[in-house]
Parts: C-alpha cells; sequence; structure tokens
C-alpha cells in the first residue's frame, strides 16, 4: 500500500515526536544531586510476581533538596521496595525506617558526574538515531510512491517532500540538543 505525501509526512514527523518524548522521559530518571521523584518512580518493584512501578506502590515526597521520602502503601513491600531501588544501580543507599524510606543523595563526585553527562549524551545520539530511522522510512516511501506512479507523482514533487523530511530532521534534532544539553548543564551545576 503506498501512502499519500502528507501521510507520509505525519507518520514521519510522529515517529520523530516519539523519539523526543521518549528522551525527555529517559533524562527525568537521571541523577543531578538534587531531589527528584523521577529518580525512583519508574523503579520495577516485583509485587505479587508482576513488575510494577514504584510509583503505584507508595507516594514518594521531597522533605529536602537532597532527599526522597519513600511511603509505601502496603507496608509489607518496604524491603521489596529497598532491594529494589539498591538493584536498580542508581548509586541510592534507602534506608527503611518502619512505615517508610528515606534516601538521602550524596554529592555527585566529579567521576559520577562525568557519567552522568556521557549516560545523558548517549540518550541524546539514541533519539537522534531514531530521528534519522524516521527520515529514511519516509524516503523509502517517497521513493517507492515515485517507482510505482501510484500517486501520479513528479521527480519535483518527491524531491520537495523529501527537503520537508530534512526539514522535520532538523527541527527535531534542535529539541533533542536543547533537552540534553539542559541536563548535562544541569548535571554540572549541582
Amino acid at each position: 500500500m503506498t501512502m499519500d505525501l502528507d501521510d507520509i509526512l505525519l507518520e514521519c514527523e510522529a515517529l520523530m515526536e516519539k523519539a523526543v518524548d521518549h528522551l525527555k522521559h529517559e533524562v527525568r530518571g537521571i541523577r543531578t544531586g538534587r531531589a527528584t521523584p523521577a529518580l525512583v518512580e519508574y523503579i520495577k518493584i516485583d509485587y505479587f510476581d508482576t513488575p510494577t512501578d514504584l510509583r503505584q506502590l507508595a507516594l514518594i515526597t521531597i522533605p529536602e533538596p537532597t532527599q526522597l521520602v519513600i511511603k509505601p502503601y502496603d507496608v509489607s513491600t518496604t524491603a521489596q521496595i529497598v532491594k529494589a531501588i539498591q538493584a536498580a544501580g542508581l548509586g541510592l543507599n534507602p534506608s527503611s525506617e518502619g512505615k517508610q524510606i528515606r534516601i538521602i543523595l550524596p554529592p555527585l563526585s566529579g567521576d559520577r558526574r562525568q557519567q552522568l553527562i556521557n549516560q545523558t549524551k548517549q540518550i541524546g545520539e539514541q533519539a537522534r538515531v531514531s530521528i534519522r530511522h524516521a527520515r529514511r522510512d519516509a524516503n523509502k516511501h517517497v521513493d517507492k510512491a515515485l517507482k510505482d506512479k501510484v500517486l501520479h507523482l513528479s521527480e519535483d514533487n518527491a524531491e520537495q517532500t523529501k527537503d520537508e523530511v530534512q526539514d522535520l530532521v532538523k527541527q527535531y534534532e534542535a529539541k533533542v540538543d536543547e533537552i540534553a544539553n539542559a541536563k548535562i548543564t544541569e548535571i554540572q551545576e549541582v
């Protein structure tokens, strides 16, 4: 089935937007030295043999800028939550205080900051790759439409569509750079 040019552009832009949204989601969980529920809210807890996000099992609060307090809705899950946070590889050391769990965020070392910056750059590059894949797929659809002569497409229309796709690539790569650079600045400042 051949898509018309507007559908090709819409699908391409939707895929690029999805890549940017994924990037935003991923960088939220990167630690910067300031406490934020995003650090732990998507950690999976084995709750009755079902991997469940921590945010569904507990209230996560920030009593101080460098502390998180996690209050499980079901106190029997406290030990599982502590284990999952330790296993997540975030460099956090949760301490159980009966009905709640307290996490004090230690200051970031220079090496850890560099690791987090590299991780942010890597996630940003993954988003750029996804954007380029969307461009490749859109260009393939345009080439197929031109070759099959289904849309009565001229060479000029095909090139114009490819130029529009390239403009989308530039626009979305700029968004990726903006998000990644903001996170890197945040990591360096704290």
